[in-house]
């Protein structure tokens, strides 16, 4: 049964208010046809959105049942009356679209189209998608209504605001799509810096362990009972860079506490001799305390596992309203300039970007045979 719209401007703005309601394309793009429709009180609506290959990205229908269209076939191809609107970029209002010569036929299982209206879609100068609308529900019983010139410019209004309501949608998916990836990083230097970190010293600890089983049962014992908490450790760490929680210990036992532990566990767990002083330090905004936590785990990380070092000292002092951190060893060294040059060294990146990410700067004093210094400083709060 046929109706009427509801009357000019209420039925403009509830049309440009329900396209403003969604963010995701496909939505915003349902949403368009099927304002479209209502507002012309037109049978059918369809938008298509373009590919680079002759054919449609995504293509949308208001008015045609979900049997009907999988009986319809394969999406469209930009030819004929779509080509044209896509081309050249201006309407087409036609009595008859079955009578135009660029008309090219439809399959089977098609609806039966008359009267046609469409619009192309434009950002700018580029043409982002092509709305059109067949069969203008008629008041008489005899018909022959067809669009007329008010029709075409209403659809062009809400034409003017689609564009809008698809473009803020793309850059909606868009931004999501780089908070994505930003997450992923995120995993990857959280994964980096603590919990491959844990790992190894699990798999020290073990190692001596194994050493000590059969000429000293009791030790052996020790280093099992800390191979346990190194690894329930781990699986702390683990749950927090998934939830993007502060590490575990933190919340607990604040950030002097923590780094105390972990440097006593890493002075157990390796030859070199691990050790850590602090002077006036007090607590610091939640994200600092996290950041120098990390970027302490990953300098430690370096120093034990890279540089030879017999020595590593890690002291965290007051500056201002502020603190830094600093992590020294007498290992082996290297040159920071070489290691930026071949943009290798996942660890100086990281902790870079940890520092930057709470307003503080990162140094690094190195040289080969004369050991390193890495020194973080942040603002406080």
């Amino acid at each position: 049964m046929s109706h009427r719209p509801r009357s000019g401007l209420a039925a403009v703005s509830s049309a440009l208010l329900a396209m403003s309601r969604h963010l995701e394309v496909g939505d915003v793009l349902k949403t368009i046809v099927a304002s479209a429709r209502e507002l012309l009180d037109a049978q059918y609506a369809a938008l298509g959105v373009p590919d680079d290959h002759g054919g449609f990205a995504q293509f949308v229908v208001d008015g045609v049942s979900e049997e009907q269209w999988k009986a319809i076939g394969p999406l469209p191809r930009q030819h004929g009356i779509l080509a044209a609107m896509l081309r050249e970029a201006r309407p087409e209002r036609l009595a008859d679209v079955r009578e135009d010569p660029r008309f090219e036929g439809w399959p089977a299982a098609h609806p039966d189209l008359a009267d046609f209206l469409g619009l192309p879609i434009r950002d700018g100068d580029e043409v982002i998608g092509a709305l059109f609308l067949a069969n203008k529900n008629c008041p008489k019983p005899d018909g022959g209504c067809g669009f007329t010139a008010d029709d075409e410019e209403l659809l062009g209004i809400l034409a003017q605001h689609a564009a809008i309501a698809l473009t803020n949608a793309r850059l909606y998916e868009r931004s999501r799509e780089l908070t994505i990836a930003e997450e992923r990083s995120r995993l990857a230097h959280e994964l980096h810096d603590a919990v491959s970190q844990k790992l190894f010293s699990l798999r020290l600890t073990a190692q001596a362990a194994a050493t000590l089983v059969d000429r000293d049962p009791d030790r052996a014992k020790g280093e099992l009972q800390q191979v346990a908490a190194l690894a329930a450790e781990a699986a702390d760490e683990l749950r927090a860079a998934v939830v993007e929680l502060r590490p575990a210990a933190l919340d607990e036992d604040g950030l002097l506490a923590t780094l105390r532990t972990q440097v006593q566990v890493l002075d157990r767990a390796h030859s070199a001799r691990v050790t850590f002083d602090s002077q006036g330090i007090r607590a610091l905004p939640a994200a600092q305390e996290e950041a120098v936590l990390r970027v302490a785990q990953e300098a430690l990380h370096n120093a034990l596992r890279h540089s030879g070092a017999g020595l590593v000292e890690v002291t965290l002092g007051r500056r201002g309203a502020g603190a830094v951190l600093r992590v020294g060893d007498d290992g082996g060294g290297f040159d920071p300039r070489a290691v930026r040059r071949a943009g290798r060294h996942l660890g100086l990146v990281s902790m870079r970007d940890r520092a930057a990410g709470v307003g503080g700067t990162l140094s690094v004093d190195s040289e080969p045979g004369r050991g390193t210094t890495i020194e973080m400083e942040v603002p406080g709060g």
